[in-house]
């Protein structure tokens, strides 16, 4: 094993644990990332030809701290492959549509038939079964009929598209590591048995609304957009243009909050509106007002270091820049890219970025010799290019991310 191949491992809370993940787009491989961001040695199968998001596979950062080995799963000894990984390995992962894993062979059954103890997670948008399950889907598709779309913008506007972070990745990716983390931890305690955990987005960005649920039920929230406490209805929960064109965030729900907020606001006798439901309108022009007379740079200077609950709405390329953020190293910079930190910390055996994106192929030779795999005859590692999207179409449809055919 190489230096840094045993820095990779050992780093984090799930150093030692072995993942395989069988390549696609979306919410599998960021899952994958946040295992291999935690210390675990994820590799990743990819495929000649690749079944990338249609970028640099060096700046692909989703790809991080992992490896990557060439497999043809549609080569007579592709899946035997896939199962050597599979029988060294505690956690696979794969975002196929429903079906195509078990016919190309490495579905469940043969994977846990050569590994009891392996946790098989399975990634896709509508799940296993179901009426959805073979149709094709996207992010938006899935939050859209589990009625979180619906609670997303203003009232007097079309739903508001959270990019995919909502569908993907809240209710897909982090699902999906709760769920085979669980699982892991069932396998290795006197149970002693692997297991398949079948993860949806349309599941997960249901279950992200539980909350409101119970509020609906209790009265306390309506189902309507842009007309509630936390979804911009409230005039001091939002955000609000300033006069340069940006853009300040306002959460000031709490009294002794609001107090703060209005008086260095300096909304007068307009803060008065705060618990007159019916003139939440007034109160709202009251405050957008107010902000559109300074910049957002004089405005945070006036809200900094007080407990008003208002904060700059900042873009992707300034908020490493802030200063607590960089205080906590939320952002660090690593093979010339700004990257987002792993995430959570913990105290004793911290996550960290040990490797940049893993080019396809580049470590099979590597991962043969540390995962003590059988000599097999290698397939051509031709590295992708980005013309892979997410709707381009695929040389090997079949074995395409779910990304698709969810």
């Amino acid at each position: 094993m190489t230096a840094e191949s045993a820095t990779t491992q050992s780093n984090g809370p799930l150093g030692g644990v072995r993942v395989v993940e069988l390549a696609g787009i979306g919410p599998g491989p960021f899952a994958a990332m946040l295992l291999a961001d935690l210390g675990a040695d994820v590799v990743r199968v990819d495929r000649p030809g690749g079944a990338g998001i249609g970028i640099d596979p060096a700046r692909d950062l989703t790809n991080r701290n992992k490896r990557s080995v060439l497999v043809d799963l549609k080569a007579p000894d592709g899946p035997a492959r896939v199962l050597d990984l599979a029988e060294r390995a505690d956690i696979l992962i794969e975002g196929y549509r429903p079906g195509v894993a078990e016919r190309l062979g490495v579905g469940p059954e043969p994977c846990l038939a050569r590994n009891p103890r392996l946790v098989y997670g399975r990634m896709t948008g509508w799940g296993q079964d179901g009426p959805l399950a073979p149709r094709a889907g996207h992010d938006i598709g899935y939050i859209a009929v589990s009625g979180t779309l619906s609670m997303v913008g203003r009232a007097d506007q079309p739903p508001t598209v959270p990019v995919n972070l909502l569908g993907d990745y809240a209710g897909g990716s982090l699902y999906l590591v709760a769920g085979v983390l669980a699982a892991l931890h069932h396998a290795r305690t006197e149970h002693g048995t692997g297991q398949v955990v079948d993860a949806a987005v349309a599941d997960g960005a249901a279950h992200l609304a539980t909350m409101l649920h119970g509020m609906l039920a209790a009265g306390a929230w309506q189902d309507r957009r842009g007309a509630n406490l936390l979804d911009g209805g409230c005039p001091f929960y939002g955000a609000y243009e300033t006069s340069d064109g940006r853009y300040m965030a306002v959460g000031a729900l709490e009294q002794r909050f609001y107090e703060e907020f209005a008086r260095l606001l300096g909304l007068g006798e307009a803060a008065a509106l705060r618990d007159d439901l019916g003139r939440w309108d007034e109160l709202r022009e009251a405050v957008a007002a107010r902000f559109r007379t300074r910049s957002r740079a004089e405005w945070t200077a006036v809200f900094e270091s007080t407990d008003a609950c208002v904060a700059p709405v900042l873009s992707m390329t300034e908020a490493p820049a802030h200063p607590h953020l960089a205080a906590r190293g939320t952002y660090l910079e690593h093979s010339g890219i700004t990257q987002p930190a792993p995430a959570p910390r913990f105290s004793a055996t911290p996550g960290a970025v040990t490797r940049p994106p893993a080019v396809p192929g580049a470590h099979t030779a590597e991962v043969a010799r540390d995962w003590d795999l059988p000599a097999r005859p290698q397939p051509t590692e031709s590295v992708p290019g980005t013309a892979a999207t997410h709707g381009a179409a695929s040389p090997l449809p079949d074995t395409a991310p779910d990304r698709r055919p969810r």
